[in-house]
């Protein structure tokens, strides 16, 4: 294994050199709370845990590096202030220009809402027999589907054989023609030969 790739599993495992620090250390839990009263300074020397006061709260601290479920420890007082921080349905949030999000439907149960009766009355009815669509076919292997789309390919398949057995017969009469046995010359040869008597071999 590689110098390079020795560091980069080690960067990886939470031990090695990155970007510019000695050590990368990994995260710990993350300590929230409303006033210090000497938290701070009770976890400042354990490595891997962070504390952030509760109205500082940022998306870097809750979820580094894009990992959702970091282990949080709240105190009562900081879990107390978000009801005013964020505000709640009923009241208004002291943050300025911030509204808690609120759901786009009052009933999520979407069952219930489609088999409910007003939903039903203005719905469409199932159709009991599905209506098949007619198979389509290819016209290049049915001569019928062909015919539909060009009149004139049946008498264009007919003049195709006509040719082919016409060419057939030529063929079978040159290749005669070239041996010299001809079905005609055969049939006298055995006429002949049978007025001679038995032929022998």
């Amino acid at each position: 294994m590689s110098t390079k790739s020795r560091q980069q599993k080690k960067v990886r495992a939470g031990v090695g050199k990155a970007r510019g620090r000695r050590y990368a250390t990994r995260k710990g839990p993350l300590v929230i709370y409303d006033s210090s009263e000497g938290i701070d300074k009770a976890f400042r020397n354990i490595p891997g845990i962070e504390l952030c006061r509760v109205d500082a709260l940022n998306l870097l601290k809750l979820a580094p590096g894009g990992h959702m479920g970091r282990f949080c420890i709240w105190t009562q007082p900081a879990f107390e202030k978000l009801d005013s921080l964020y505000g709640t349905l009923v009241e208004k949030s002291s943050k300025v220009g911030y509204t808690l999000p609120r759901h786009i439907m009052s009933n999520g149960d979407l069952a219930r809402l489609i088999n409910s009766d007003e939903i039903q009355s203005v719905v469409k009815p199932k159709s009991e027999s599905a209506k098949r669509l007619p198979r389509k076919k290819n016209p290049l292997k049915n001569l019928g589907a062909m015919a539909k789309l060009n009149p004139y390919a049946v008498a264009a398949r007919r003049a195709e054989y006509r040719a082919q057995a016409a060419r057939a017969e030529k063929k079978e009469a040159v290749l005669a023609k070239k041996r010299g046995n001809s079905k005609k010359d055969r049939a006298d040869f055995y006429a002949k030969a049978n007025l001679d008597g038995p032929v022998k071999f």
